[in-house]
This record gives C-alpha cells, structure tokens and sequence, in this order.
C-alpha cells in the first residue's frame, strides 16, 4: 500500500483539472513514487496554483527560505512544478497531472514510466478526461476556413502564433510515451508548441527550444500536412498549441471511446459533405481521426456529426472540394474562459473539487 504522502498526493493531484482518480491496481501511486520522491512530495503538498515565491512558501509551511529555495529548484528540474522568473525573482506552483507533471516528464519519460502511465490511462485516467469540459480546444485547420463570417483569434491557429512573443518547441510526450511503448504512429514528433510563460518554463528546463513565429508556421503546416488535429489549451489566451493523432494523444483517445464525441469537444465548427461533389476516393476516411466519416452504400463519404469535432482535416485535402465546415448552431458551442488556470479552475468546480 502506498504510504500516506503519496495518498495525500493523489488527493491533491485530484482537486485540479481533470483529476487524478484512484485504480484498484494502485498504478497511480507508482507513477507518484517514480516523480515525486517523499520530501519532494511534501512540498507540493504546500503550493498552490497561484505563482509564489521561495520566501512566501517557506513562510506558510513554516521552514527557512534557505532549505525551500534549492527543493523548489531541485523540483523544477525534475519537473515537478511550474516556474517563472524575472530578473532575480523566482516563482513556482503547482501543476496538475495534465496539462503539467505528464508532460513535463519529457525528458525523464522512459519505457517504464511510460508502461506505467499507459496502464493508468486505461484504467483510469482516459474516463476521467472524458467526464470533464475538454482541456483542449479542437480548431480547425487555417486552410479549411471560409472568410464569410468573422473567424476570433483564438479560432484561427496562425493568428494565435502570430501574437505571441515567445514560443517554445517540443516533442510531443504522447508521441514519445507511445513510441517507448512500441505504439508509436510514426507521424511527426516535434510539433508541441508553449506561449508566453509556459514557453519560457520549457525553454529554461530543456523541454523546449525557442523558435520564431515563421517558425512556428512552419511546424503548423507540416502538422497539418501529416494530419494532425491542431488543439490549443481551451481558452482564448491559449498558453499553448498541440497537434494532435487519434492514435496517441490522450486527450483525442478519451474522446474516441465515447459514442458522441462532438457532444464533448468545445469546437465551432463541424463538416459537410456535399455528396454530388464527392466521388467516393476515401482520402477524407484517411484523415479523420476521430472516425467521424464512412462510406455509404453507393460508395460516397459520408459523415457522423455525432462524432465530428470541426477540425477540417477533412476539408483541406477533398480533391472534389466536396467538404467544408459549417459553424454550429448557437447554443451547441460556448466561449471558451480567459485563461488557462480560468479553465482549469472551472473543470475543478464542476467535478466538486477546490482547485
């Protein structure tokens, strides 16, 4: 049996996101001893969402500024917390498994750890991203967008780039966890993308190299080539942008086990097939990644809005140009919050949790 830190540990890791649910099988606690080790553990215990400092920490748990700072240090290295810093000052919080502790292990991902969090997924962890409001934000690709009506910022993946000052690249942990694992999909790794803060924090532990805006278009349109579904954070300041595959990526394999996707995701937009146009070449049945396109009885495409997340995978490649997206009717969609930590403090509140 775990020992009670880590069981304390778990039950913080809870309250935030979309959780950190308890097995039969106690995975969860394995992941935790191989993050986290008990001092370590015990300081987490101590933070808070909120960005503090060394001095702020030490104080509310009650242990001098000199033995908090190096741990906080050590714990940020490890990936442990999240850091920003300015000039000679240096604050950390608290993460939740995901987005944070999964992704940050980047580095120290090995075929154990990866094993480890791929039995806790299917236990576990894929139902409870699918019983919350979405983490991510499946938009659709810039190419597949019709300018007939206005298209928000936080709609439009290239408008998103462009706006930021600082962006990091990465691998893609769900990438690499699958591949060490032998599920790999062979589809581009190097594709993750961090703004602003959380750029920052990849780009001072190693995660990440920072790149420019053309860049980072770059990557957007090779991602888009490959077929990958781009997901920014579900909010319209998105401190980060994931192009993500059916196949490996948590967040689009929780969605897959569920009968109405669409129903699930905070995407716009959904396809349309114009079935006189389509003649039946099944390039759209390839790209989808969500299973949302068949074949009908006369061999022409058709499409399960039930499963549809409005990504225009679909669209950009239709040879007839039989497809494009629509956007759904009013009341089937809502805004995204503000912020990251504003999403994450909702999906807490509405699974009963104090984020």
């Amino acid at each position: 049996m775990a020992g009670e830190i880590y069981q304390k540990l778990r039950e913080k890791l809870d309250q935030y996101s979309c959780g950190f649910p308890l097995t039969e099988s106690g995975v969860e606690f394995k992941i935790l001893e191989r993050i986290f080790t008990e001092e370590e553990a015990e300081m987490f215990l101590g933070l808070s969402l909120q960005l503090e400092t060394p001095e702020k920490i030490a104080r509310r748990l009650g242990i001098q500024p000199d033995v908090a700072a190096p741990l906080l240090q050590r714990m940020k290295e490890k990936g442990n917390v999240f850091s920003w810093h300015k000039d000679d000052t240096v604050k950390y919080g608290a993460v939740p498994f995901v987005l944070g502790l999964y992704e940050f292990q980047l580095n120290r991902m090995d075929r154990e750890l990866a094993g480890l969090c791929e039995q806790y997924f299917k236990e576990a962890f894929l139902k409870s991203i699918a019983a919350v409001d979405p983490l991510m934000r499946a938009i659709p690709i810039h190419r597949s967008l019709e300018v007939s009506h206005p298209i928000a910022t936080y709609e439009d993946s290239r408008r998103i780039i462009q706006n930021k000052k600082i962006i990091s690249l990465a691998k893609c942990i769900c990438r690499v966890q699958q591949g060490l694992i032998d599920q790999g999909c062979g589809k581009p790794v190097e594709v993750c993308l961090s703004f602003g803060a959380s750029a920052q924090h990849y780009i001072d532990q190693g995660l990440g190299l920072r790149i420019t805006v053309e860049e980072a278009l770059k990557v957007l349109d090779a991602a888009e080539e490959a077929g990958l579904v781009i997901q920014p954070t579900n909010s319209r300041n998105p401190g980060g942008l994931c192009c993500c595959c059916g196949d490996c990526c948590a967040i689009l394999r929780a969605l897959n086990e569920q009968p109405r996707p669409a129903e699930a995701v905070a995407s716009k937009y959904f396809a349309i097939m114009d079935t006189e146009l389509c003649t039946g070449c099944e390039i759209c049945l390839e790209r989808c990644q969500m299973g949302a396109i068949f074949l009908s009885a006369e061999g022409l495409a058709q499409i399960n809005l039930d499963r549809c997340i409005g990504c225009g995978l679909c669209v950009t490649k239709c040879p007839a140009r039989a497809l494009h997206l629509e956007i759904k009717p009013e009341g089937q969609w809502i805004e995204p919050p503000e912020t990251a930590l504003d999403a994450l403090t909702m999906m807490a509140r509405k699974r009963g949790k104090a984020a």
